[in-house]
């Protein structure tokens, strides 16, 4: 499998290292799968963390070590609907070829979840639904 990590999963990760998130990454550190993000991503979790939760962001670099980076392909497809800031994160999962894009957000993702006849083959999942499905 190859798994794609949103911004909010990498934010929750980091402020909660104990959660599903945190597994989540511990996971495919330990080579049960492989871990991706972007850059756009990365700067977002990292933003937020500024904002909300600053003692947090020593744990981002030790998170972001296990996770391999992916540049967005510009010209890859995304899903109708998609805000461009998220629309350039689900190129850059497409780019990387994921199996699996993980997010918390139901907002923009959530009629994608579990859709993959929508989302070009890749799994939209939450952390939670993932973990039930391994």
């Amino acid at each position: 499998m190859r798994v794609f990590l949103d911004a909010n999963v990498i934010f929750t990760a980091t402020h909660n290292p104990r959660g599903k998130a945190a597994l989540v990454i511990e996971l495919g550190a330990a080579g049960h799968f492989l871990l991706f993000t972007s850059d756009a991503a990365l700067r977002e979790a990292e933003r937020n963390l500024t904002t909300k939760y600053p003692g947090s962001l020593p744990l981002l670099a030790g998170l972001t070590d296990r996770i391999a980076l992916s540049t967005a392909d510009i010209s890859a497809p995304f899903p109708d609907g998609l805000p461009a800031k998220d629309a350039i994160i689900f190129q850059a999962a497409m780019s990387c070829h994921a199996t699996h894009f993980l997010t918390g957000d139901l907002r923009h993702f959530g009629s994608f979840m579990n859709r993959p006849d929508a989302t070009y083959s890749i799994i939209v999942q939450t952390v939670a639904d993932f973990l039930a499905a391994i």
